[in-house]
């Protein structure tokens, strides 16, 4: 049995699995991979090379998917890996990491198609009040620079050593076995996608693990496959649920209604560019939805079946 088993959540992502998973067999390591009901030839790629599969008849979410292969694994160390990633390197060094007194996981160094660190993403800090209402506010794309920015994007890291961090990316993430179950694993209210690997980070630090980034651990990514096959308005409305559940339950009632405002007043503008982009209605009905989650968060809290005014029960 190998130490390392690698967990592979696929979304009709046949043009990128086939290299993905050459790569991570490579590596020696086990490989399951669970596929949410894609609709091309995902499936037959992965079976063409004989790799343990799991076929979802519809669409679980990634938390779910990746809860799920976690799950049939024994290995002692598993490994999230985006089916765009080509794993570059050998995955000691990240098992060394997570090895390290009070270590809980390990992400690695992400490269573009061009070689280049994709800084910014590959590891960050993790997100405050302050910096998500920057983000919604567009401020951070108007002023990249801007000091919240930089250190919320980990600009300011050295990305050529290896150094305790908050939230590596989750395209390549190795965590123990024994800290995944004893957190859970994914929280899978994050549906379909976004801010699961962040809340799972969150979590991690807050029971006082550490985390690390290796940068001798390397894989090639090209980002975002699965996503683009979800409808754009579709994609909106996600992003911006998953941060108001994030922000509702790691801030405090005051800050999370703060973030609620500025998901409002952030709206606005969005809308008007993408008016101007698609030259159709149809984003005013995208984004009054994210408005009216938004105002009812503010209005109300957050709504998961019962209503709260602070943070999110962790259980």
């Amino acid at each position: 049995m190998s130490a390392i088993g690698i967990v592979i959540v696929t979304y009709n992502s046949e043009a990128e699995i086939g290299a993905s998973l050459d790569a991570a067999l490579a590596t020696g390591a086990e490989v399951v991979v669970v596929d949410n009901a894609s609709s091309d030839g995902t499936v037959a790629e992965v079976a063409r090379r004989g790799v343990r599969l799991m076929a979802n008849p519809t669409n679980r979410g990634f938390a779910a998917a990746a809860n799920q292969g976690c799950a049939i694994l024994s290995s002692p160390y598993i490994l999230l890996l985006n089916p765009d990633a080509v794993i570059e390197s050998g995955l000691e060094p990240l098992r060394e990491a997570c090895d390290l007194p009070g270590a809980a996981a390990a992400g690695g160094r992400l490269s573009d198609r061009d070689g280049n660190p994709q800084e910014g993403f590959m590891v960050r800090r993790l997100p405050t009040p302050a910096s998500l209402i920057l983000e919604v506010l567009l401020l951070n794309r108007i002023w990249p620079g801007n000091p919240v920015n930089r250190r919320y994007r980990g600009l300011d890291l050295d990305i050529g050593r290896r150094t305790e961090v908050e939230q590596p990316a989750g395209a390549f993430l190795m965590v123990r076995r024994e800290v995944w179950r004893e957190l859970g694993g994914l929280d899978e209210r994050y549906f379909p996608v976004w801010f699961e690997d962040v809340d799972f980070c969150r979590r991690l630090v807050d029971r006082g693990y550490r985390v690390y980034y290796v940068p001798e651990a390397v894989a090639k990514h090209t980002g975002g496959h699965s996503v683009d096959h979800l409808p754009l308005e579709k994609r909106r409305v996600y992003w911006y649920r998953s941060l108001l559940r994030y922000s509702a339950r790691h801030f405090g009632p005051v800050a999370f209604r703060a973030v609620c405002l500025a998901v409002v007043g952030g709206s606005l503008p969005r809308c008007i560019a993408d008016l101007v982009f698609v030259r159709s209605l149809k984003p005013m009905a995208v984004w009054g939805e994210v408005v009216r989650l938004a105002s009812r968060c503010l209005l109300f809290g957050w709504r998961d079946g019962t209503a709260f005014s602070g943070p999110e029960s962790q259980g």
